[in-house]
C-alpha cells in the first residue's frame, strides 16, 4: 500500500496551515486540491508548498464543488503512483492524530473503503446531528443494511483504483452529495466497508460551505435515486439468495 493525504479546499485559508502542520508528523505526502479558492487561500497554499517539500497543490481554475475536487484528487493521486488516500477536510474538524489508525485499517484491508464515524462533542449543532440521522437512515435503506454507519464524514481511507473506476464509469455528484453517493455505490460494487470512530469538532467561527438551499435538495435527489437503485437491485439479490440456499 502506498498512501498520501488528500485535502480538498475552497477558501479555508485560515485553517489549512494547521491541518497540514498536524499531518506532517504522520510522514505522508500531502496532496491539496484547491477548488478555485480566492487569492488569500491561494497565497497560503503557495507558502505551504515552500515550507514543506512533501506538500503539493493541484489547482482547479473554477469552483466545481467538493465532489469535483475529490475526483480530481483521486485521479491525481493515482497518476502519481499512490494506491490509497487518507482524505481529510481543510476546515480543521478532523483529528489528524487518528491518521495512523486509518492507515493501519487500510493496510489490513487494502481493498476496503475505510469510513470515519464521527464522535461529536458539545460544539456540534443539534440541527446538523438530527439531519445526519435522516441521511443515515436513507443510506441504510439504499444498502438494505447498516454497513455504512455514517455516509457524510469526510475523514476516510479510499482505495483509488476502485474509486476512480467508479467515477469513470458512473456519473456522480460534484458537491456535498458525492461522499454519500460514492460510499453507497462502492458498497453496491462489493467493496468492503470498514468503519472507525473518530472525534469531530466544530470550530468557533468556522467556515462551512454547506448550503441549506443548495445541498439539501441535492442530497434529497441523491437519496431518491439511491433508494430507486436499491429497488431495481432487489430481484437480483433475491435470486442470488435463492441460489445460495438451494445449492
Amino acid at each position: 500500500m502506498k498512501a498520501c493525504a488528500l485535502i480538498p479546499i475552497f477558501d479555508h485559508g485560515a485553517t489549512v496551515a494547521e491541518v497540514v502542520a498536524d499531518l506532517i508528523p504522520c510522514g505522508l505526502p500531502i496532496l491539496i486540491v484547491d477548488d478555485g479558492s480566492g487569492p488569500a487561500t491561494a497565497e497560503t497554499l503557495r507558502k505551504l508548498t515552500e515550507e514543506y517539500d512533501r506538500v503539493e497543490v493541484v489547482r482547479r481554475n473554477r469552483n466545481g464543488g467538493k465532489g469535483a475536487a475529490l475526483k480530481t484528487g483521486y485521479r491525481a493521486a493515482l497518476e502519481r503512483g499512490f494506491s490509497h488516500v487518507v482524505q481529510l477536510d481543510a476546515d480543521g474538524q478532523h483529528d489528524a492524530s487518528d491518521v495512523p489508525r486509518f492507515l493501519a485499517a487500510m493496510a489490513s484491508r487494502p481493498d476496503a473503503l475505510v469510513l470515519g464515524v464521527p464522535v461529536f462533542d458539545a460544539s456540534a449543532p443539534r440541527a446538523r446531528i438530527w439531519a445526519r440521522q435522516l441521511s443515515r437512515g436513507l443510506v441504510w435503506l439504499a444498502c438494505l443494511s447498516r454497513v455504512i454507519p455514517d455516509p457524510l464524514c469526510g475523514f476516510r481511507g479510499v482505495p483509488l483504483r476502485a474509486a476512480v473506476s467508479l467515477c469513470d464509469q458512473t456519473r456522480t455528484g460534484n458537491w456535498m452529495d458525492f461522499e454519500p453517493e460514492i460510499a453507497v455505490r462502492l458498497h453496491w460494487r462489493r467493496t468492503p466497508i470498514v468503519s472507525l470512530a473518530t472525534h469531530v469538532r466544530y470550530l468557533p467561527g468556522g467556515v462551512s460551505h454547506f448550503s441549506l438551499g443548495r445541498d439539501y435538495p441535492r442530497l434529497a435527489w441523491l437519496y431518491l435515486r439511491l433508494v430507486g437503485g436499491m429497488l431495481r437491485r432487489v430481484p437480483g439479490l433475491l435470486r442470488a439468495r435463492s441460489a445460495v440456499q438451494s445449492a
